[in-house]
């Protein structure tokens, strides 16, 4: 590898630290390095993580003022080189260069709506029940926050995360998942430029079983806000008990069901469905991987989505003809590829792609599978690709039951122009977002996101739900 190779170095203490260097690859050109980042070790972990630990008092005292200031032009910063960081993160990522946009573009508003959250209101005032007392409840930062992020949003999701911790007060240790440390070596340079004091934002990339193990067992460390599978999940949440019990959020995966009733507007509902199943190449964990639909319009719907689908185009994130970008690993592409083979073997019929996209890179063609049922394992477990199933039932009851039959509980939709139809959907989803005529994935930065069941734990991310994880309430008595 060249010196003059793009790298990425780990950010502890306000200085950048080297380590062995490893390469990341363009999952649509697997030859090309993006970029070599420095690996850390578990000493270059606890130092971060003391340097968080030293750094905490000072920056929850900052005012205000000089907090917002810093999230404000840490946002501003992200939005002004939004291009070149969604050219980076689609090369590295594989995720189509408009979708990489928006989500430079929701970290910078991220940044930014923090910024002003700290201009609400940020405790309670409470009538006491006892003569010549006060009563309040205020809010102080957790204190040393690991933040444990995946690869398939390496801008959005830390910004959701980093963002409102910092807000509260508290400081961070950041571990990215190691296929995007260029994305997320990038937002480290750009918080530490924009005036964060040494110690407040630090950036450590490596091996889960390394740095994710320094985070989880440090005293140090008061809380653990994670996000990715539900098997590192029970990990993080065993870890954090055992060491120090400290508080911990993880957001996991999802099994996300679409019910299509026989009224629905059959273009919606496909549109809603392809979407929502196989746009960002079905890697988003409210993506519509079950596809529940009523017997009137079973046969249209699937005739519709099967030619939709297969006419999406495969290829280059950055070609603005491209419909679907490359799976983000050899390691996920094969994944996807055997619960194809699953499938077969379960007995659902493949009616459009199915297997592996010709080109160079990792593509696979978006997959669709009819004659399944609830039982079967590519309707139950979480794929994490281009991957969709339809399953046939016959009325609205059918439909909830199957829907909530599963044990995520994420994302749920419904399609029907049935008002009384979609109210039901809304009480009876067993989900913690819920859409109607709309695809099951996408969410706004100031509403609460987060799930049921092995989908969620904790407290919901996002808006102003968001402090309680990185705040704790501390009532207060005033006599007098």
């Amino acid at each position: 590898m060249t010196g003059t190779m793009p790298h990425h170095l780990n950010l502890v203490d306000g200085e950048w630290v080297d380590g062995e260097r490893r390469a990341n690859h363009n999952p649509a050109r697997p030859g090309e390095v993006v970029s070599e980042y420095a690996l850390a070790d578990r000493n270059t972990a606890r130092a971060a993580i003391e340097a968080a630990r030293r750094a905490q008092p000072g920056w929850a005292r900052q005012p205000v003022a000089a907090r917002m200031e810093i999230l404000d032009r840490i946002g501003a910063t992200l939005l002004r080189r939004t291009e070149e960081l969604a050219v980076l993160l689609a090369r590295e990522e594989g995720k189509l260069l408009a979708e990489a946009r928006g989500e430079v573009v929701r970290a910078g508003q991220t940044f930014r709506y923090y910024a002003h959250q700290l201009l609400q209101p940020q405790g309670e005032v409470y009538s006491s029940t006892r003569p010549n007392v006060h009563a309040e409840v205020r809010r102080r930062p957790l204190g040393v926050v690991g933040i444990i992020t995946p690869w398939n949003y390496p801008l959005a999701i830390p910004a959701w995360k980093v963002a409102p911790a910092l807000a509260h007060g508290n400081t961070v240790v950041l571990k990215p998942a190691e296929l995007v440390t260029a994305s997320a070596g990038e937002l480290a340079r750009i918080v530490a430029e924009s005036g964060t004091p040494p110690g407040v934002f630090n950036l450590v990339m490596g091996a889960g079983r390394v740095v994710g193990e320094e985070l989880l067992t440090s005293t140090a460390v008061d809380g653990v806000s994670f996000t990715g599978g539900t098997g590192t999940g029970a990990h993080v949440a065993r870890q954090c008990i055992a060491h120090g019990n400290k508080r911990f959020q993880l957001e996991m995966g999802g099994k996300n069901p679409l019910v299509v009733l026989d009224d629905a507007d059959l273009e919606v509902a496909v549109r809603c469905a392809l979407d929502g199943s196989f746009f960002s190449t079905g890697q988003r964990c409210t993506a519509s991987s079950r596809l529940i639909v009523q017997a009137n319009i079973h046969d249209r719907f699937v005739a519709a989505l099967a030619t939709a689908v297969s006419a999406l185009r495969v290829g280059d994130p950055l070609d603005p003809r491209s419909d679907l970008g490359p799976v983000v690993s050899p390691e996920q592409l094969a994944q996807n590829l055997d619960y194809v083979r699953i499938g077969r073997d379960e007995g659902a019929t493949v009616v459009a792609g199915g297997e592996h996209h010709p080109d160079e890179g990792q593509f696979m063609r978006p997959t669709l599978f009819t004659d399944a049922r609830n039982t079967m394992r590519v309707a139950r477990e979480e794929i994490f690709g281009p991957v969709s199933c339809v399953i046939r039932v016959n009325d609205l009851d059918e439909a909830i039951d199957v829907a909530g039959d599963t044990d995520f509980g994420l994302s749920a939709g419904i399609v029907t122009t049935s008002l009384s139809a979609a109210e039901r959907f809304k009480r009876d989803a067993s989900a913690g977002i819920v859409t109607v005529n709309l695809p099951t994935a996408g969410t706004e930065l100031h509403l609460p996101f987060g799930g049921t069941g092995a989908s969620n734990h904790g407290p919901r991310e996002q808006g102003g739900y968001a402090r309680d994880f990185y705040s704790v309430p501390v009532t207060c008595y005033t006599g007098w």
